[in-house]
């Protein structure tokens, strides 16, 4: 069951992309997917990071072309 605040959320996530002119339901889950996505490719970034730092292996950036995906200080 979906609780209020649950569903409070859900209806923010969609007023922000409704707002940002996506108001199909399958580009707001497509997006949705392609968000999760590259969170997760931070996530690992970020883990691969943590662990060369404690193993003193070095600094792993992990990048696509010329764009690099890093968390912020």
């Amino acid at each position: 069951m979906i609780t209020g605040e649950l569903n409070g959320k859900i209806d923010r996530v969609w007023d922000a992309f409704w707002s940002g002119g996506i108001s199909n339901p399958l580009e707001v889950i497509e997006q949705i997917t392609y968000l999760l996505f590259i969170r997760r490719l931070d996530d690992l970034n970020t883990l691969a990071e943590k662990k060369a730092r404690l193993t003193g292996v070095g600094d792993i950036v992990k990048t696509c072309g010329s764009v690099i995906f890093r968390r912020p200080p």
